[in-house]
Order: structure tokens, then sequence, then C-alpha cells
């Protein structure tokens, strides 16, 4: 049986640390996705510039580059998101509420439907996605971002329960924070060593993925290490 990894938002801080943790693993394809184009020598790796994934024609045209296979089970973790905070309710302007739900909610169901698509025409897949801890605890100043993370999590616990159709699993991690270079600037004073590094992400998806046959509807909440 042949495994083929998908990876959407490979080129940003998070996804760059995931990918280069996967591709060491024993995946036979690797697809990388991202806005902006990517240079791999690699010959088992295919880099694909993708259009806005709240697009649905976008989307669509995106999954056109991955061919089913009855003799394929297919892998895909997706970064694609954002974040915007800091205003209570009554200070967010509709606007920001519309882009973080397109942002991290209408983007998450359209690759779901579309890997699905491609999983039930496939052998089997399973399909991993960033939520957030705010997600699944809220906190103050943060309502759209965590509605439209905490939309993100019913997704997956929903198609967990479709997924049982077309033999796919859906798992997603809801991480406090991630030690990237953004997150370092927003938070200068912080103990970096207690956050999540990339890598590590990338072995915590890996042994879902190895395991993916048993391991579905889970939000794994990642806030401290020891």
């Amino acid at each position: 049986m042949k495994k083929e990894l998908l990876i959407f938002g490979s080129n940003g801080a998070l996804g760059k640390g995931v990918t280069e943790c996967l591709r060491s693993k024993d995946y036979d394809k690797v697809y990388l996705f991202d806005r902006h184009a990517q240079k791999d020598p690699d010959p088992t790796t295919v880099s694909i510039v993708t259009g806005d994934m709240s697009v649905e024609n976008d989307v669509q045209q995106t999954f056109q580059s991955v061919s089913p296979s009855k003799d394929s089970a297919f892998f895909l973790f997706s970064t694609v998101g954002g974040f915007a905070g800091g205003k209570k309710v009554w200070e967010t302007p509709v606007d920001e509420l519309d882009k973080m739900l397109n942002m991290n909610f209408k983007t998450s169901f359209l690759i779901a439907k579309y890997f699905s698509l491609l999983v039930k025409e496939s052998h089997s897949g399973s399909l991993f996605f960033t939520a957030a801890f705010t997600g699944l605890s809220p906190e103050s100043g943060k309502a759209a971002y965590g509605a439209s993370k905490g939309a993100l999590i019913h997704l997956v616990k929903t198609l967990a329960e479709e997924g049982k159709e077309i033999n796919m699993s859906v798992n997603a991690m809801a991480p406090f924070i991630i030690d990237t270079p953004a997150n370092r600037e927003w938070m200068k004073d912080a103990d970096f060593s207690s956050w999540l590094k990339p890598l590590e992400a990338g072995e915590l998806i890996h042994s879902v993925f190895n395991n993916y046959r048993f391991v579905s509807g889970n939000i794994i909440r990642l806030k401290h290490k020891f």
C-alpha cells in the first residue's frame, strides 16, 4: 500500500517544521501546497501553488493535482488559518469575524470536502487539522478567532463520524501556542522553552497517521510542556 502525504501551508513557520519532520518518515510521495512557489529537488515531492483556499473553485482545482488510487492511502495535514484578537465582542468589527470564519473554518471545510472525495475513490485516508486551545477554552479578546476554531472542532468531530463510510479518520491538535518567530515577537518575555516546537508537532501528527485506522475524532489539547 502506497502512502501519499499532502501538506497545506507547507511554507509557513509551522508548515516548514512539520514538513521537515514528515518528509523523514515512510511516505512514498509528498505534495506541498502553499500560496508561494517552492523549489524542491526531491523527485518524490511535488510542490503546488494554491489559490484562495476559501474559494471553492480554487480548492477544487488544487485537488486536481492529486489522483485517487485504490492502492494508496492519503494523509493530509493543514496549517491553513489565521489569527486576529485583542478586542472584546463589542469592539470587534463584523469584517474581522468574517475574516476569521473564512480563514479558519471555511478553508478547512473546503479542504475536508475535496480530500474526502479523494479518499472516497482511494483505499483510505486521514486528515489532521490545526485547531486552537481557545476553541475549547474561551479567552477574553478572542471571540471571533475562538468561534472560528470552535467551528473547525465541530467539523472534525462530525467528519470523523461521516468518514467511517469511506475509511477516513479525522483529528486535530489544539495548541495553546506554537514556537514561531511571529509568536516570539508577540510575546517577547515568555519562556520559549515551554512552547510546542513545529518539529514536535510533526512527530505527533505522524504518530496519529501511523494509527489512523482507529484514531479518529480526537482534539488533542497541547498547552504545557514539562
